[in-house]
């Protein structure tokens, strides 16, 4: 690992994560030395310019971060530095469980995940039933879009907590279809509405962080002494 200091935060680029198709690029944001938790947060769609540098993606780091967690990010295979090519949500899958694989060597902690847009329902369908992720964050979930349909009928059986934050105005999941497969998922479950966001929750960016550091807060009490 290479590291640098942004502000007053550890940033460490990960070396040695592979998945199937090759060697992920990542990073890894430094957290207290006596976390309870690690975080593991995924980009959006790469076909779409999303990669781990992502600003939702980016927010959704600073609210585990501000609770002393170390975070990881990546690309998925294809995507920027990362080897492999593009596999249509399906080897991505194996992408998420190779960086659950990495947090859990390097830190041995219970894992938390957030993704946003494709990187939700990647990285819900890798993290649903994994006994290492004890919370699962999905942020502007897609029900729909650029012609691609996305079924969430597997989150019957995911009994982990899971926190939902859709916009009200989601070109990408709109309203009826996002709350009808909240409505199938299994308890425990919360959604946040952010009013007036797009898919992309632009100008919205500081309400997804503070619906994640509050869910988390609830959720995980622990996390108050950080």
């Amino acid at each position: 690992m290479t590291q640098s200091h942004v502000g007053s935060a550890i940033l460490r680029t990960v070396g040695d994560l592979r998945g199937p198709a090759g060697r992920l690029e990542a990073l890894l944001n430094v957290g207290a030395p006596d976390a309870p938790y690690a975080a593991l947060v995924c980009h959006p769609h790469p076909l779409g310019g999303g990669t781990m540098h992502n600003k939702v993606v980016y927010h959704a780091m600073k609210a585990f971060q501000s609770l002393g967690l170390p975070v990881l990010r990546f690309n998925f295979r294809g995507t920027e530095l990362s080897e492999g090519a593009h596999d249509f949500g399906e080897g991505e899958q194996d992408d998420v469980r190779a960086a659950l694989d990495w947090l859990q060597r390097e830190f041995g902690l219970p894992i938390l995940f957030a993704g946003f847009s494709f990187g939700s329902y990647v990285g819900l369908r890798a993290c649903c039933g994994d006994p290492r992720v004890i919370g699962l964050v999905a942020l502007g979930m897609p029900t729909h879009a650029e012609g691609r349909d996305y079924s969430y009928d597997f989150l019957r059986d995911c009994s982990q907590p899971k926190l939902f934050v859709s916009g009200t105005r989601d070109q990408y999941g709109p309203a009826a279809t996002v709350e009808a497969a909240v409505a199938r998922a299994h308890e425990p479950k919360e959604l946040v509405w952010i009013s007036g966001a797009d898919h992309f929750f632009a100008s919205k960016l500081e309400d997804v962080r503070q619906a994640i550091r509050a869910w988390a807060l609830r959720c995980y009490p622990v996390l108050a002494s950080k």
